[in-house]
């Protein structure tokens, strides 16, 4: 080898070192990943899979209801053969598997229509041998893209693409909702509505979470009655599942990252055209109408975006910067950020979710005012409640708030970004913000980790199961973290061992 491949090698094989101080931690409600099924209520170290190939964590991504998801890197053998060392170097060292884990065969729990996940983690049988680089996962459904941009999902049938968009009334899209949670009856479960007295101004929406109170408690009924029928057999679990398939896109899109919902799926291309496919019946497609199934990528125009209705003047705005860089998912909305900073939201608006003052849905993506001249840097979505940093390490949230997973210090909901001014957060810069169902978690530029929001298994870190209205610090001794990903019921972090 000439001084240049010397030296090349040389920065692989730090790489690899580098990669084994690495360490993922997990927390929350995985009932595969301890043989008695009890919720993690601290963080626990994730066994390193059996795979002969594993060569370090690259990755979190959260996951779903009840499994994990993670990306490893296949381990690297370095030898002295000049073939072999090219070889390498076309490869390279950050080729990345798909690994998952936490969920059981338990009858009755509807997210193995996403797939089978070992109770150990192990890499997904993916029917692709390159690299993977980016993947998420919604109530049950996946997804994942590989180095050469391509998407596989896999999971709950009607969040796979089939080439077909299907419109439909609004009666039909109420009884395809509700079959959905029939058979999926933790998604609306446990949810205890307070009654906050009335709604107050400047964006707060005391009053949100009662007003929907009668019809989550129907709902909730509705479930109940189901949970007693034998709504997940394993002959109907298949039927609903799909397996792993690629994802047909317009020739020349490569897709960088994905985001997934309750019903659907965000992809970013790598020039910042978002596309978009699944249920769509609140405009969490962003396409401008309440179509109830789009089974095919669409297109998002999200820069296009211009509204008029939103000025005094009625001249409307443009909405700053040229393309996308940021994507995410909730339950049933959606939001974007610009490369200059600015954020969209769009699709169901009844907690204040969309950040725009009020509980209307938005159809179509609609830029988040009240934070121009704040620039934006990531986001993240829950089932009900929006979090959002800024490149000066401000953390903003909105929505619902029932469990404290704002983070505003009570449980009233906000229908306008609202600054997180909790003394915890006091000299703290925010690099990294994710969103679990009903719960939030960041991580800090100098690598700590703070979680706050619904607790009832644990999925915060902090030792019990008590909700938590602030921003609490979850402490991992010697560790410095990388990133954190929730997943619905659950919290991931990738740590590595400090200098």
């Amino acid at each position: 080898m000439n001084g240049n491949e010397e030296v090349k090698m040389e920065e692989l094989e730090e790489e690899e070192e580098e990669r084994k101080t690495r360490f993922v931690y997990m927390w929350g409600y995985l009932p595969g990943a301890l043989p008695q099924r009890a919720p993690l209520q601290s963080p626990v170290l994730v066994r390193v899979p059996n795979s002969g190939v594993f060569g370090g964590w690259k990755d979190v991504c959260g996951g779903g209801c009840g499994f994990a998801i993670a990306i490893s890197v296949i381990m690297l053998v370095f030898v002295p053969f000049e073939t072999i060392y090219q070889q390498l170097i076309s490869t390279r060292a950050d080729n990345g598997r798909l690994i998952t884990w936490g969920s059981t065969d338990d009858p009755g729990q509807s997210y193995v229509t996403s797939g089978k996940h070992g109770e150990t983690p192990e890499p997904y049988p993916l029917p692709t041998d390159t690299s993977i680089v980016k993947a998420a996962a919604g109530w049950a459904h996946c997804a994942s893209v590989t180095d050469a941009g391509e998407v596989y999902t896999w999971g709950w049938k009607e969040c796979v693409p089939s080439g077909k968009v299907v419109g439909d009334s609004p009666a039909v899209a109420s009884s395809d909702r509700d079959e959905f949670e029939r058979n999926n009856s933790q998604f609306t479960d446990q949810v205890s509505l307070q009654s906050q007295g009335s709604r107050s101004s400047g964006g707060s929406a005391s009053s949100l979470d009662s007003k929907v109170a009668g019809d989550e408690t129907s709902k909730r009924r509705k479930i109940s009655v189901s949970k007693q029928t034998t709504e997940s057999s394993t002959s109907s679990e298949e039927n609903m599942s799909a397996s792993p398939c690629l994802v047909a896109l317009s020739p020349g899109v490569r897709v960088a990252t994905v985001a997934a919902g309750g019903r659907h799926t965000l992809a970013l291309s790598d020039v910042g055209q978002v596309w978009g496919w699944g249920y769509g019946g609140e405009g969490q497609l962003g396409l401008g109408s309440r179509i109830r199934m789009v089974s095919s990528p669409h297109p998002i125009p999200c820069i296009q975006s211009y509204r008029k209705d939103r000025m005094s003047d009625g001249d409307g705005y443009r909405v700053p910067g040229s393309y996308i860089k940021g994507i995410a998912c909730g339950g049933r909305h959606s939001a974007v950020v610009t490369d200059a900073g600015a954020l969209l939201t769009f699709g169901w608006g009844l907690y204040g979710q969309c950040g725009q003052g009020g509980t209307d849905d938005e159809l179509s993506p609609t830029c988040v005012t009240s934070l121009l001249g704040i620039r934006i840097s990531g986001v993240a979505a829950g089932l009900w409640h929006t979090a959002c940093i800024s490149v000066d390490g401000a953390v903003y949230a909105f929505g619902g708030n029932q469990f404290g997973q704002l983070g505003t210090g009570s449980d009233q909901a906000e229908t306008l970004p609202r600054l997180l001014e909790s003394p915890s957060l006091e000299n703290v810069h925010a690099k990294i913000i994710s969103c679990g169902a009903r719960h939030s978690a960041m991580v800090t530029e100098d690598g700590k980790v703070f979680c706050w929001g619904w607790n009832k298994y644990g999925q915060l870190g902090l030792g019990d199961a008590t909700d938590r209205n602030v921003p609490s610090e979850v402490k991992i001794d010697g560790l410095s973290s990388r990133n954190i990903a929730c997943g619905w019921w659950h919290t991931l972090l990738l740590a590595e061992s400090r200098a």
